[in-house]
């Protein structure tokens, strides 16, 4: 047996692969194929953490393979009733995947793309086989971020994905300084344990951000649908900041969900400094409501694209 020198620690979110491209670098890692960072120059697209720490609140972190919460980690798929483990003990729900903190292999690495693989083996809770393939990419529009998962085992699995940037203000500009939109026009009713209830109209309401809205006194952790498409079938979520620069979030057409959390609850100093963009093909509790979750047949992929990238105005 070989033993490391007392020195040396390793780092909690494991191998750190660097891209870059121009003024962007962005650095992804081994755990969770998460973005730790993402910066134009010296300014953050994506609030940052350090390396020696691990994700402090699922930064950057690919949720799979269901995004945000299953009510009580119970649900029924083909007639067979399932129970997750409780990762979100105090709400009594399923939080945000099987993945988050799994270690992902390296497939290839240049130098302004990386890609990663990982392999979902079958548990108690979700007894299916994903094999899952993210790639980074950086180019003249920014972050692209290509995911494809294949079900790699004999009977058809449920399927969502979603993705969980902490998208940044400026290091020294405070939440309530920015302005959001968001090309949905109907949000989530949400019960006090974060699931859906019911769903409205924003129209008329202070949820209606499909203008940029001041996010001044906003506590968000909310849920938006009925995305509005532009030519090239994309969605987009826009949070500007009074220093003249707009960070851009944009998604394919699987991503009928954009949920947006404020942080209130995180500790100091990170409360309210960035905002959660998070494009999700699901709603929260898909997996109970079936609300644009996906099923996957054995042999069956889904690809899907999303982006993001900083623009001064």
């Amino acid at each position: 047996m070989t033993h490391e020198p007392a020195s040396w620690r390793p780092v909690p979110s494991g191998a750190q692969y660097r891209i870059g491209r121009g003024i962007e670098h962005a650095t992804v890692t081994e755990v969770g194929a998460a973005v730790r960072e993402y910066r134009a120059g010296a300014r953050e697209t994506f609030q940052s953490y350090p390396e020696h720490d691990a994700s402090w609140a699922f930064h950057g972190s690919v949720l799979l393979p269901w995004p945000n919460r299953v009510r009580d980690g119970r649900y029924t798929f083909d007639g067979a009733d399932y129970q997750l483990t409780l990762t979100e003990p105090l709400r009594r729900n399923a939080l945000h995947g099987l993945v988050a903190w799994e270690p992902w292999s390296l497939l290839d690495h240049s130098a302004d793309s990386v890609a990663l693989q990982c392999r979902t083996f079958p548990s108690p809770g979700y007894p299916f086989q994903l094999d899952t393939v993210v790639r980074y990419t950086l180019g003249e529009a920014g972050l692209v971020v290509t995911t494809t998962s294949v079900n790699a085992g004999a009977a058809a699995c449920p399927y969502a994905i979603g993705f969980h940037p902490y998208v940044s203000t400026g290091s020294r500009i405070a939440l309530d300084d920015c302005t959001l939109a968001i090309d949905a026009s109907r949000r989530l009713r949400l019960d006090e344990r974060l699931n859906p209830v019911g769903s409205e109209s924003v129209e008329g309401t202070e949820n209606d951000f499909r203008t940029a809205r001041s996010l001044r006194g906003r506590l968000l952790d909310d849920c938006f649908t009925d995305v509005l498409p532009d030519s090239a079938g994309r969605s987009w979520s826009r949070l500007a900041s009074p220093d003249g620069n707009i960070v851009e979030v944009w998604a394919d057409a699987h991503f009928g969900f954009w949920q947006v959390y404020s942080g209130d609850a995180l500790p100091e100093p990170l409360a309210r400094r960035s905002l959660a963009i998070e494009p999700m093909t699901a709603a929260p509790n898909a997996f109970q409501s079936g609300e644009g979750l996906r099923r996957l047949e054995p042999g069956e992929s889904i690809t899907t694209h999303w982006g993001a990238r900083l623009r001064a105005v």
